[in-house]
């Protein structure tokens, strides 16, 4: 229990401490904040949590067939207009600033 705390602190504290500057965010935290925020959405927590955001925060990294083959795995059962959509919207990528 103390290392997921410790892990959602890690994640936390700097999200709470942009909030309070007005300097606009590095890539890196952009980065951050969208993979924080996609974990959130789909409810992941533990080691579920800490393996999407190491692979989210990687995602940058990849090249273009690995993120095809990712973004493939995790559309599932998607079909039509919805498939189309969610493949665009996950090849881009995070917003870059």
């Amino acid at each position: 229990m103390s290392k997921r705390y410790l892990f959602a602190l890690l994640l936390a504290a700097p999200l709470c401490a942009m909030a309070a500057d007005d300097k606009p965010k590095t890539a890196q935290q952009e980065k951050m904040t969208t993979c924080n925020k996609e974990a959130g959405d789909k409810g992941l927590k533990g080691d579920d949590r800490k393996q999407f955001m190491s692979q989210c925060l990687k995602a940058a990294k990849m090249s273009q067939q690995d993120k095809m083959k990712a973004c493939n795995k995790e559309a599932g059962d998607k079909k039509g207009d919805d498939r189309k959509a969610f493949m665009s919207q996950c090849l881009k990528g995070p917003a870059k600033s």
